[in-house]
Parts: C-alpha cells; sequence; structure tokens
C-alpha cells in the first residue's frame, strides 16, 4: 500500500507522494504544512485547504465572542427577570464573561467591527436560554436585545441584591 498522495498549491494541480492528505489526518497535514512554510516551500503547500483553514480559525474566534455574549446577556436577563431568585454563581459567571469577552477582542481586535453583528446573533439564543432556565415563556423577555453596549460591558451586579441564603 503506497503512501497517500496530496495535492500541491491548489493552482498547480500537483500531487506530492508521501504527504498526508488534508481529509485523512488534519493534526498531521497541519504539521506537514507548518513544516513546509517553514522551510519556504510555498510552491508545495496546499493552499486551498490553508486558506479554508484560516477562515474556520477566524469564524471560531468570531463564535467565541458570540459565545460569551450570549452566556453573559442570558444572565442578565434572568437577573432583571426574576430578582427572587437571583444568586452569587449569576454574578460571577457574569464577570467571567465580561472579562471572556474583553480577552478575545484583545487578542482579535478586528472582532470589534462585528460586535454588533456577535450581539444580534447570540441575543435571540440568551433569551431561549433565560426562557429555559427561569421557566417562563419566551414572550416574557424582550423580542429584541434591551441592553445598551455600557449596560452589558459596565452595570453593576452587587451581593446585596442576591436572596439570602438561609442557614
Amino acid at each position: 500500500m503506497g503512501e497517500p498522495a496530496v495535492k500541491g498549491g491548489p493552482r498547480t494541480g500537483e500531487v506530492f507522494p508521501g504527504r498526508t492528505r488534508y481529509e485523512d489526518d488534519l493534526y498531521t497535514w497541519v504539521q506537514e504544512q507548518v513544516a513546509l512554510l517553514r522551510a519556504g516551500r510555498v510552491d508545495a503547500l496546499d493552499l486551498d485547504h490553508i486558506a479554508e483553514e484560516l477562515e474556520s480559525l477566524s469564524e471560531s474566534e468570531f463564535g467565541k465572542l458570540q459565545s460569551a455574549l450570549r452566556v453573559l446577556v442570558m444572565h442578565m436577563l434572568k437577573w432583571d427577570q426574576q430578582p427572587e431568585h437571583r444568586t452569587p454563581s449569576w454574578i460571577f459567571s457574569i464577570r467571567e464573561q465580561r472579562r471572556r469577552y474583553e480577552r478575545i477582542l484583545a487578542s482579535n481586535p478586528g472582532l470589534k467591527s462585528r460586535i454588533d453583528e456577535a450581539l444580534g446573533n447570540a441575543y435571540p439564543d440568551a433569551r431561549d436560554w433565560a426562557s429555559d432556565e427561569t421557566h417562563l415563556p419566551p414572550d416574557e423577555f424582550p423580542s429584541e436585545c434591551p441592553y445598551e453596549w455600557d449596560d452589558i460591558l459596565n452595570r453593576p451586579f452587587d451581593f446585596d441584591s442576591v436572596k439570602k441564603q438561609r442557614p
């Protein structure tokens, strides 16, 4: 059985025997592409798949931003809708998601131009999650995100408003 062949540069149609195919083993394929790149063997790179992976990586970072906003806004909705059920864990989650949001933007400043899109995509899920967790119908929550960016990122949540637990 021969070694798998890989197309080289996508525009050349070249086949390189002994190389791992992208479709067969992503990890090994990446390691080989990195070695080729570091060796200056640009002609041997699998450019189409490299472009696909880079695009996927950027969308993954956008997904992380949406995820942080989804959890953050979901806890804010629950906080506002059910003050009698507030717990310290909601405060901790809000803090953590704010930190996650800041870290994501700090390492990916280009995402700043997409924060409104991320919030717009995240809000329907945040609303559904809040509905599920509070056991309230979705129409108990605003159909559009009710929070301004300053609220999302800076509004204080304090332990004094958390229902006191009985010993």
